[in-house]
C-alpha cells in the first residue's frame, strides 16, 4: 500500500471556500489509482463539508441556515474570549464535520458532478486555515 500526506493553508472569509482544486492536486501527486483521501481541517471554529458546487445559492442558503440554527449572542453561551462568534463558531463545527473521506478510483476523486469539498469556516474575520491530506492505496 502506498501513502501520502500533505497539507496546505487557505484563507478564508465566514462562508464556504472551495478547496476541490488543491486536494486533486495532492491525490495527482500521490500516484494513488485506488484507494482512499481523507482531508482533515485543523481547527475548532471551521469545518469541512461536500457540497453542490454549481449554484452558489446552495451555499449561501446553508450558511443563513446554520447562522439561524447557532445565533449569536445567545445568553446560555459564556465563552466569548475573541468575539460574539466565538462560541458559536465552535458549537457549529461540533455539529458539522471536521474531516471528510473520498474514494479514489483511477487516480482520481469520486466526487459526484455537482459535488465540491469545502472548507466552511464559521468566524467573521478572514484567517488562514491549515488542512491535512492523507492518500492511501494502490
Amino acid at each position: 500500500m502506498r501513502q501520502h500526506l500533505d497539507q496546505f493553508t487557505v484563507r478564508t472569509a465566514r462562508g464556504l471556500t472551495d478547496i476541490t482544486a488543491e486536494v486533486r492536486r495532492i491525490v495527482d501527486a500521490s500516484g494513488v489509482r485506488r484507494g482512499l483521501c481523507t482531508v482533515t481541517i485543523r481547527h475548532t471554529s471551521a469545518s469541512l463539508v461536500i457540497q453542490e458546487n454549481a449554484d452558489p445559492k446552495v451555499l449561501r442558503d446553508l450558511e443563513a441556515f446554520l447562522t439561524r440554527l447557532v445565533p449569536e449572542g445567545d445568553p446560555l453561551f459564556t465563552h466569548n474570549d475573541e468575539g460574539a462568534d466565538d462560541m458559536p463558531s465552535h458549537v457549529k463545527a461540533a455539529i458539522t464535520r471536521t474531516s471528510e473521506q473520498i474514494p479514489i478510483d483511477g487516480g482520481g476523486l469520486l466526487l459526484g458532478t455537482w459535488q465540491g469539498i469545502y472548507v466552511w469556516d464559521h468566524r467573521h474575520h478572514p484567517r488562514p486555515r491549515t488542512l491535512v491530506v492523507h492518500v492511501a492505496g494502490e
